[in-house]
């Protein structure tokens, strides 16, 4: 029998919905005591000292790039299998992306690349934490050191990440900066979202990340007013102050909500995800032309089970393009990620060109992401993962 399966919708119980109630209810619905109770959580869950909650996680990386005052002449070096969000707020800075390739059959950047890579202008690294998998901090680390560039900031773009484990520690306290996305695909979601995460540390003589940072971002985050809503309109309190050429990207009491539902019910969330995860890969090990994704590594490092990006050995894009289409007659959506940065109109105008990144277009070309969600039953994910090896099958003989 037909199914309809999509590929990610988010997960929204009654303890989410009784939260979002309570906030309606409230009479204050915009950036408030909800906001600041989920930054609270932010940080117990990541053991972290300083959590910014804002609307999206690339509202996150670019509000980090302003307070390090990245501008044109810089350079920021980032993977080029990501989504756009990670080189366009680059772009907005008026600084340029420099891209590096991911390692042969790995969603990584290469790291003897990214040595290369950097130079006198390289201000910002910016790993990618693909699909949940944390990238590979120390070593990175081991570069800059290497090099003598410790001054260079890790700025890492955690969106697919939050709840994975590096060298057994939650995400979030190996880069200077983590930002995740609450997306409403993400593992944890506040319908739109994002969060920067960090630790008190001194990155050099002018950047203290303490929390006068931390007030400073959130200032900025509210178009540089001195006070938020909540303190203003305190009886008497009405006067503020614009003190910066601020953005407007607060996150909401309304969203914090959701996301403290979320946050309550998290690692049973991803406890789900990992069972969906665990059948697929039952099925697919047996499977000669199946090249599983990441699980965990001999360093304690674990994935959230963001995304199932299965490749097929052997297929092309027009045979991977077919088989989404076959698996969506039979109601399953599946997904691509990613298009390579390079392959995009908008870069190739800047001048990039996808045959300086071979090992990327190799990985995009065969691969398929398949529903992983918290919702997905057993015997869904078995009718995915069934009709996923009839169609590779078929299309093997075509």
């Amino acid at each position: 029998m037909k199914k309809k399966i999509p590929f990610s919708p988010p997960d929204i119980s009654k303890i989410e919905i009784k939260k979002i109630n309570e906030v309606l209810k409230s009479g204050w619905i915009t950036t408030g005591p909800k906001v600041a109770e989920f930054e609270q959580k932010i940080n117990q869950y990541c053991n972290t000292d300083f959590a910014v909650a804002l609307n999206s996680a690339t509202a996150a990386m670019e509000l980090v790039l302003r307070m390090l005052d990245i501008k044109s002449g810089d350079e920021v070096i980032t993977s080029c299998y990501t989504y756009a969000a990670t080189a366009n707020v680059i772009v907005h800075r008026g600084a340029k992306p420099v891209f590096i390739d991911v390692e042969k059959d790995r969603f990584q950047m290469d790291l003897n690349k990214l040595e290369k890579a950097i130079n006198s202008k390289t201000k910002v690294i910016m790993p990618v934490d693909f699909g949940g998998v944390p990238e590979r901090y120390d070593e990175i680390k081991q570069v800059l050191s290497k090099l003598d560039r410790e001054d260079i900031v890790i700025l890492a773009d955690s969106a697919h990440s939050f709840g994975s484990k590096y060298k057994g520690k939650v995400v979030g306290t190996q880069a200077d900066f983590h930002t995740f996305s609450f997306h409403a695909v993400k593992n944890l979601t506040t319908a739109e979202g994002g969060a920067i995460v960090f630790n008190k540390n001194r990155i050099n003589e002018n950047l203290v990340l303490d929390e006068n940072l931390c007030k400073k971002m959130k200032i900025i985050a509210l178009h540089g007013q001195s006070k938020d809503a909540f303190a203003k309109l305190k009886p008497g309190a009405w006067e503020y102050d614009i003190i910066a050429d601020g953005f407007k990207c607060n996150m909401t009491d309304i969203m914090a909500a959701f996301g403290l539902g979320q946050i309550e019910r998290f690692n049973g969330m991803l406890l789900k995800r990992k069972q969906v995860h665990d059948i697929y890969s039952k099925y697919l090990k047996e499977e000669s032309w199946a090249i599983l994704p990441f699980d965990k590594d001999e360093q304690d490092t674990y994935t959230n089970y963001h995304l199932y990006p299965l490749r097929i050995k052997g297929f092309n894009l027009e045979k991977r393009n077919k088989l989404i289409l076959n698996l969506a007659e039979k109601g399953i959506a599946t997904n691509v990620h990613f298009i390579p940065l390079p392959m995009f109109s908008f870069y190739k105008g800047l001048g990039y060109k996808i045959e300086d990144y071979p090992n990327a277009f190799d990985q995009f070309a065969n691969e398929i992401s398949l529903p992983i969600y918290s919702t997905l039953k057993p015997s869904d994910a078995i009718y995915v993962v069934e009709n996923l090896i009839v169609e590779v099958k078929k299309l093997f003989k075509d």
